[in-house]
């Protein structure tokens, strides 16, 4: 198998899909001729044509009404917005209207959009292109939202979110856009969106993160078994909604201990429905109160960013702490 990053990987699987599903549609700022900012979308303009690779206005809000109108004609559009960050313009849109259709048809339509747009920080992109805006559209429901950690992912995640009669967020890692790498297959294959992937056994600790938080995740748990003598169990989240909460409290119950990761700030983020998941569902098995690793609540800082983004140090502070209970 070819060794690839998560970019390729993406670009891979729209071909894929764009050759299997005449259907599929690609749309938004720069995806067409220039082949999408982080390069996605790389030559599919010229594969494809600008009837399926449609550069659009900066129009967030256009983008995806327009992706609506589409998908109710019967087509699978895929718009990009070009950082998560620009995503808000579109938010009336997409909570109130794409991820409400099926609901407020009664059933009777499906609208089967899914959004890609780059999440996270780590490029020193400063506040307007390095936020996590991951928790707003969990919470109002109607829509998938995934986050992949690697390439293999990436890819059969993809593939299965453009064939979802639903909607799905997309959330794209752009802090391991390039820098993750790993073998994926040539030709189709899915990754099923919902499904938990354990990383890395272990029975003292329970880690959970998802996207690039995965790898500091990972980073750490090496770290703490060989400073400490500490086994963090590792689990990528991928799908945010649907959760799949079977892995994680199995793990839970088996550890005892949690810790929680991710990039975004603590108050009210994803970090808080999985505590809230844990004590409800298991906290008999707890041998101490489940902990999070996250961003700071404040706005994403430019000149700080290092500080601002989770380590392997302030994961194994709180190893640490759960241990030490």
């Amino acid at each position: 198998m070819a060794v690839v990053n998560m970019i390729q990987a993406l670009n891979d699987a729209l071909r894929i899909e764009m050759n299997r599903d005449p259907r599929v549609i690609l749309m938004g700022e720069d995806v067409g001729k220039l082949g999408g900012v982080f390069r996605v979308t790389l030559d599919l303009y010229k594969e494809f044509g600008p009837d399926r690779v449609i550069d659009t206005p900066l129009a967030e809000a256009g983008i995806i009404g327009t992706a609506i109108g589409m998908a109710l004609y019967g087509l699978r559009p895929v718009p990009e917005i070009q950082f998560s960050d620009f995503i808000f313009p579109a938010y009336d849109q997409i909570i109130n209207e794409l991820a409400k259709y099926r609901y407020r048809s009664g059933g009777q339509y499906a609208c089967p959009v899914t959004i890609r747009t780059p999440v996270g920080g780590g490029i020193r992109g400063g506040h307007y292109h390095s936020q996590s805006p991951e928790a707003l559209f969990i919470h109002p429901s109607g829509m998938k939202v995934v986050i992949p950690s690697n390439p293999y992912d990436a890819k059969g995640m993809l593939l299965s979110a453009i064939r979802d009669e639903d909607p799905v967020l997309f959330m794209e890692p752009k802090r391991i856009y390039r820098a993750a790498k790993g073998e994926v297959p040539e030709g189709e294959y899915t990754v099923p969106l919902g499904k938990a992937s354990l990383v890395r056994e272990g029975e003292d600790v329970t880690l959970l993160a998802y996207g690039a938080m995965l790898h500091t995740a990972s980073e750490a748990a090496e770290l703490i078994e060989k400073e400490d003598g500490t086994r963090c169990e590792v689990i990528d989240l991928r799908s945010l909604l649907p959760l799949d909460a079977e892995t994680i409290l199995e793990s839970v119950k088996k550890t005892g201990r949690a810790v929680v990761v991710h990039e975004a700030p603590r108050n009210c983020g994803f970090g808080a429905e999985l505590v809230a998941l844990i004590t409800e569902k298991v906290f008999l098995h707890l041998q101490a109160p489940p902990l999070r690793v996250t961003g700071f609540d404040t706005p994403f800082p430019y000149t700080l960013e290092n500080e601002y983004l989770p380590d392997a140090g302030r994961i194994r502070e709180a190893v640490q702490t759960v241990m030490n209970y």
